[in-house]
């Protein structure tokens, strides 16, 4: 068990600080400071790499202090269990950020916009202070990045950044959207470059984000580039299992439970299932009569001002009775326990075949039957394709919709008799999943970063 260090203060005070004191330095571990402004107990998804991966960094020779922003700073919701996953003596600084009531009145809300400078002055002191060796960047939070180039100028700090999505991107805004999504867009491709310029390395959830950078920058080394998936923390199960689940299973029904979000980039995939649900009326009408499906936290918008994006598409395929959506978010751990709470998991990809299916490794360890509709060439489909509980079709483009339904349909009573056992944990399959795994992934890649910069000195 490790011992509370008498400089690291509580997670839970409101402004954790490491500027007031000396910090001692563990002479066998390097020090790497891990900037994400989203942290517990703040419930966004760009956070849980380094909440899981914190317990871990120490074994494979990596200390780490985390630069973060007070959460009372910060609109989205709270878990507070969150906290409780964490080990104790791992420093957390939180600083401020300039008041949403103010920034919302010329339109930003960015909290990296709005805690930029105290970001830049606390990390600029734990750097000094702390005598850091690498800075790593994990959050979709992109415009906090470019602070790793204004750090190494004054402290020859190298930095590495994690691109859980793509950066710059040449999506062109709609018609009628907001004049700031184009604004943020041309912002983004001129920081991305610009940062990208001095990043010693990148970590990316997706192959294809990797090829892109290094396309774009090619003088960003192929040994200091990592694909390293979500992960899971096996635990975070445990701790589910004492909150309530947002559903309730009815042994009456065969439900299905979707935790995430939805929109017009899953739209192929969503039509494949309803369009699997009606045919199944034809093929097995009592198992159609049973099936529900449930979707949860489809909308990043504030508690009830979300839009539905999938019972309209329920209701173009005739099924709207056996579709519910809620479009609000929920915490982790419900989320989790609604997945094990299920009688099957769903997981819906995105029309992008660069898409990463973020909950494939959480949703094996639910110990679920998984039914998967994946475009072809994301980087899931290999994971799953070895999954003996999971029911994967696949598809390319809108024509794949009506095969792949038809394959659905006639998968969905295996479906039912997987959903009526308890399944075998697939350990061997999870293993290079677990948080425990992909920390070692990270630390090595710091470590060929290091060496790099060592040889170029």
């Amino acid at each position: 068990m490790i011992s509370q260090s008498p400089w690291v203060r509580s997670p839970k005070e409101a402004h954790v600080s490491l500027l007031d004191a000396p910090i001692p330095r563990p002479r066998a571990l390097r020090r790497v400071l891990i900037v994400a402004p989203h942290f517990p107990p703040v419930n966004a998804p760009d956070m849980h790499r380094v909440r899981m991966s914190l317990a871990h960094y120490r074994s494979f020779g990596w200390d780490p202090i985390v630069l973060t922003v007070d959460a009372a700073r910060q609109p989205e919701p709270v878990d507070p269990l969150l906290i409780g996953t964490m080990p104790t003596d791992v420093p957390i600084v939180r600083t401020g950020a300039v008041p949403l009531l103010l920034t919302r009145l010329v339109g930003v809300g960015n909290v990296a916009i709005r805690a930029y400078a105290n970001l830049r002055f606390a990390g600029l002191r734990i750097i000094r202070d702390a005598q850091v060796d690498l800075v790593f960047f994990s959050t979709t939070m992109f415009l906090c990045m470019p602070l790793g180039r204004v750090w190494r100028r004054k402290t020859k700090v190298p930095f590495v950044i994690d691109l859980q999505d793509p950066w710059a991107s040449n999506y062109r805004s709609q018609e009628g959207a907001p004049r700031k999504y184009g604004l943020a867009r041309r912002i983004h491709a001129r920081l991305e470059p610009w940062t990208m310029k001095r990043a010693s390395g990148v970590i990316a959830v997706s192959p294809a984000y990797i090829d892109t950078i290094r396309l774009r920058y090619p003088w960003i080394s192929e040994d200091t580039c990592a694909t390293i998936p979500f992960g899971v923390a096996l635990e975070d199960f445990a701790a589910a299992a004492r909150v309530q689940p947002a559903i309730r299973r009815d042994p009456m029904r065969l439900t299905g439970v979707y935790v995430g979000a939805g929109g017009p980039a899953m739209a192929t995939s969503l039509r494949i299932l309803f369009a699997a649900v009606r045919r199944l009326r034809a093929i097995d009408p009592l198992l159609a009569e049973k099936l529900r499906l449930a979707f949860i936290g489809t909308d990043y918008a504030p508690k009830g001002r979300g839009r539905k994006t999938v019972e309209p598409l329920a209701a173009e395929a005739g099924i709207t009775a056996q579709v519910t959506e809620q479009t609000d978010r929920v915490a982790y751990f419900v989320a989790l326990q609604s997945m094990r709470v299920a009688d099957f998991v769903l997981m819906i990809g995105s029309d992008d075949a660069q898409y990463t299916a973020s909950k494939a490794a959480p949703c094996l360890a639910s110990r679920r039957p998984i039914v998967a509709i994946l475009h072809a060439d994301s980087p899931g489909v290999a994971l799953l394709e070895q999954s003996k509980n999971t029911t994967l079709v696949t598809f390319r483009t809108a024509a794949d919709v009506d095969r792949a339904a038809e394959t659905l349909a006639a998968a969905f009573p295996r479906v039912a008799t997987l959903a009526s056992q308890e399944l075998d944990p697939e350990t061997a399959l999870l293993e290079p999943y677990t948080a425990k795994a992909l920390t070692r992934t990270q630390c090595a890649l710091f470590d060929r970063v290091m060496a790099r910069e060592a040889k170029a000195a």
